[in-house]
Protein backbone atom coordinates (compact mmCIF):
# COMPACT_ATOMS: atom_id res chain seq x y z
CA UNK A 1 0.00 0.00 0.00
CA UNK A 2 1.35 3.38 -1.00
CA UNK A 3 1.62 5.96 1.75
CA UNK A 4 2.72 9.56 1.47
CA UNK A 5 3.26 11.41 4.73
CA UNK A 6 3.81 15.16 4.77
CA UNK A 7 5.46 17.03 7.62
CA UNK A 8 6.97 20.43 8.34
CA UNK A 9 3.90 22.63 8.23
CA UNK A 10 3.11 25.19 10.89
CA UNK A 11 2.53 28.84 11.70
CA UNK A 12 5.05 31.37 10.44
CA UNK A 13 5.17 35.14 10.04
CA UNK A 14 5.18 36.74 6.61
CA UNK A 15 8.68 36.73 5.18
CA UNK A 16 9.60 33.56 7.03
CA UNK A 17 10.50 30.11 5.75
CA UNK A 18 9.35 26.54 6.11
CA UNK A 19 10.53 23.28 4.61
CA UNK A 20 7.92 20.64 3.91
CA UNK A 21 8.88 17.00 3.61
CA UNK A 22 6.96 14.10 2.10
CA UNK A 23 8.10 10.59 2.93
CA UNK A 24 6.90 7.93 0.51
CA UNK A 25 6.49 4.23 1.10
CA UNK A 26 7.17 3.45 -2.55
CA UNK A 27 9.45 0.52 -3.27
CA UNK A 28 10.67 2.17 -6.46
CA UNK A 29 10.43 5.82 -5.45
CA UNK A 30 12.86 6.83 -8.19
CA UNK A 31 10.31 5.70 -10.80
CA UNK A 32 7.79 8.30 -9.66
CA UNK A 33 7.29 11.94 -10.48
CA UNK A 34 6.30 13.94 -7.41
CA UNK A 35 4.20 17.03 -7.00
CA UNK A 36 3.12 19.53 -4.36
CA UNK A 37 -0.36 21.00 -4.38
CA UNK A 38 -2.18 23.28 -1.95
CA UNK A 39 -5.73 24.09 -1.02
CA UNK A 40 -6.32 27.56 0.44
CA UNK A 41 -9.33 28.06 2.72
CA UNK A 42 -12.56 28.02 0.72
CA UNK A 43 -10.76 27.41 -2.58
CA UNK A 44 -9.99 24.51 -4.86
CA UNK A 45 -6.78 22.54 -4.78
CA UNK A 46 -4.06 24.11 -6.93
CA UNK A 47 -0.71 23.08 -8.32
CA UNK A 48 2.43 24.40 -6.67
CA UNK A 49 5.47 22.51 -7.98
CA UNK A 50 6.54 19.21 -9.49
CA UNK A 51 9.75 17.29 -10.05
CA UNK A 52 10.60 14.45 -12.37
CA UNK A 53 11.85 11.03 -11.30
CA UNK A 54 15.53 11.95 -11.44
CA UNK A 55 15.20 15.41 -9.99
CA UNK A 56 16.66 16.87 -13.17
CA UNK A 57 13.53 18.74 -14.20
CA UNK A 58 11.22 20.87 -12.09
CA UNK A 59 8.25 23.09 -12.75
CA UNK A 60 6.41 25.51 -10.48
CA UNK A 61 3.51 27.90 -10.67
CA UNK A 62 4.41 31.53 -11.35
CA UNK A 63 3.19 32.74 -7.96
CA UNK A 64 5.90 30.77 -6.13
CA UNK A 65 8.80 31.01 -8.59
CA UNK A 66 11.87 32.46 -6.94
CA UNK A 67 10.46 31.67 -3.48
CA UNK A 68 9.71 27.92 -3.41
CA UNK A 69 12.07 25.12 -4.44
CA UNK A 70 11.12 21.50 -4.94
CA UNK A 71 13.77 18.82 -4.56
CA UNK A 72 14.01 15.11 -3.86
CA UNK A 73 16.32 12.57 -2.26
CA UNK A 74 15.71 9.21 -3.88
CA UNK A 75 17.92 7.47 -1.32
CA UNK A 76 15.55 8.65 1.41
CA UNK A 77 12.29 8.26 -0.56
CA UNK A 78 11.55 11.88 0.26
CA UNK A 79 10.52 14.99 -1.65
CA UNK A 80 10.90 18.48 -0.20
CA UNK A 81 9.37 21.89 -0.70
CA UNK A 82 11.53 24.72 0.58
CA UNK A 83 9.35 27.79 1.01
CA UNK A 84 10.99 31.17 1.51
CA UNK A 85 9.60 34.70 1.67
CA UNK A 86 6.22 33.33 2.67
CA UNK A 87 3.15 35.49 2.17
CA UNK A 88 -0.27 35.33 3.85
CA UNK A 89 -1.72 34.15 0.52
CA UNK A 90 0.44 31.02 0.80
CA UNK A 91 -1.77 29.89 3.68
CA UNK A 92 -3.22 26.50 2.73
CA UNK A 93 -3.17 22.80 3.35
CA UNK A 94 -0.22 21.45 1.37
CA UNK A 95 -0.37 17.99 -0.20
CA UNK A 96 2.25 15.88 -1.89
CA UNK A 97 1.34 13.48 -4.68
CA UNK A 98 3.04 10.72 -6.66
CA UNK A 99 2.64 9.41 -10.19
CA UNK A 100 4.55 6.61 -11.90
CA UNK A 101 5.87 8.56 -14.86
CA UNK A 102 9.08 10.11 -16.09
CA UNK A 103 7.32 13.41 -16.87
CA UNK A 104 6.80 16.52 -14.78
CA UNK A 105 3.05 16.93 -14.43
CA UNK A 106 0.90 19.67 -12.97
CA UNK A 107 -2.56 18.12 -13.35
CA UNK A 108 -3.91 16.73 -10.08
CA UNK A 109 -6.04 14.08 -11.80
CA UNK A 110 -2.88 12.47 -13.17
CA UNK A 111 -1.61 11.72 -9.66
CA UNK A 112 -3.08 8.52 -8.19
CA UNK A 113 -1.37 8.77 -4.81
CA UNK A 114 -1.83 11.56 -2.26
CA UNK A 115 -0.77 12.38 1.26
CA UNK A 116 -3.09 13.58 3.99
CA UNK A 117 -1.82 17.15 3.89
CA UNK A 118 -0.05 19.52 6.25
CA UNK A 119 -1.30 22.96 7.29
CA UNK A 120 0.77 26.03 6.52
CA UNK A 121 -0.42 29.30 8.02
CA UNK A 122 1.33 32.58 7.27
CA UNK A 123 0.43 35.52 9.49
CA UNK A 124 0.75 39.13 8.36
Amino acid sequence: QVQLVESGGGLVQAGGSLRLSCAASLRTFSNYAMGWFRQPPGKEREFVAAINWRGSNTYSVDSVKGRFTISRDNAKNTVYLQMNSLKPEDTAVYYCAAARTTDVIDTPTMYPYWGQGTQVTVSS
